[in-house]
């Protein structure tokens, strides 16, 4: 039923996610603080491997069914905090398609404060309005475009919001604690990863377009998707394929210093201390002057785009 016999890990998260709510729902009264607070990291943390999937299944749906596809995007929409199709706009279609020019919503060029932790702290907030709206406006447009995207939309929309209402009436204490605020976090990796993936990169480059961390145990938890410059350039491969495809067409051509070994050193490097914000050759990165998000969805084609609609493939 898979298409990649690796989707066994995603089933297996996706299982541990499902695991955790119930246990934290179920034994409630029975925890002690420490057992809740040990629980809402968990939760947290399995929020945002679940947005990473999310991520994985817009691009490479994991089963060979549609009908099995489209179920599991509402399986994942319950465990990430929100519509899957919803993911499918701002990401496949604006960040992938003008990484890092005016049509990207994502652009880390929108992000000017001068302390570069805060770039990256306040990263997700500052598109969040913004993502929301294209999502909207592209919504709009596929009613028409493509009628069976758009109702799969909805009907993930309102499942979700149904079964958070349900958890939300049976322990609004859990709910926040357990689900809320696990998605919020969630959500605020998964968008804020575009920041040490594109930050100081060069979009024009056949290979420096985007920062790869190699790192065994992050990819593992990440589904490889350390591996981010193949993905860009390929993004309909499964991600169980993307360290043998970077190593032969990524690691022979890409600057070094774009090939990271610890996310954790980068990121305290470029974050903390020193907290400099600058390219991959080492030089303070230069901002151009702000500028408006273009329209992309005026000139959408979804015709020739049906690879990125998640089940809809």
């Amino acid at each position: 039923m898979l298409r990649y016999a690796a989707d066994g890990r995603t089933l297996f998260f996706v299982a541990i996610y499902c695991s955790l709510v119930f246990v934290g729902f179920y034994f409630w009264n029975q925890l002690d603080v420490w057992m809740i607070v040990l629980l809402f990291i968990a939760m947290c943390n399995f929020s945002f491997f679940s947005a990473v999937m999310v991520h994985n299944t817009i691009h490479c749906p994991i089963f060979k069914n549609r009908t099995f596809n489209k179920i599991f995007q509402h399986v994942l929409s319950f465990c990430y905090g929100h519509a899957v199709s919803a993911f499918v706009p701002g990401h496949n279609f604006s960040h992938h398609k003008y990484t890092q020019r005016e049509k990207d919503v994502m652009r880390t060029t929108k992000m000017r404060f001068r302390l570069n932790f805060l770039n990256q702290l306040f990263f997700f907030h500052r598109m969040m309005f913004d993502i929301l709206r294209d999502e909207n406006a592209f919504v709009r447009a596929m009613r028409i475009e493509r009628p069976s995207w758009f109702r799969q939309y909805w009907f993930e929309l309102v499942v979700f919001f149904l079964t958070q209402g349900v958890l939300l009436f049976i322990n609004w204490q859990a709910f926040v604690l357990l689900v809320f605020i696990p998605h919020h976090y969630g959500v605020w990796g998964i968008v804020g990863v575009n920041f040490w993936q594109h930050d100081g990169t060069d979009a024009n480059h056949k290979y420096n377009h985007s920062r790869n961390f190699t790192g065994k145990m992050l990819n593992w938890f990440a589904f490889n998707n350390g591996y981010h410059g193949i993905h860009h350039d390929q993004p309909g491969l499964h991600w169980s394929l993307l360290p043998e495809y970077h190593n032969r067409l990524i690691h022979p051509h890409i600057h070094p210093a774009l090939e990271q070994k610890s996310l954790i050193k980068y990121l305290w490097i470029t974050l903390v201390y020193p907290g400099k914000r600058l390219t991959y050759e080492g030089k303070p990165v230069v901002l151009p002057p702000k500028a408006k998000d273009a329209d992309w969805i005026s000139e959408l084609k979804i015709s020739a785009s049906t690879l990125d609609l998640g089940a809809e493939v």
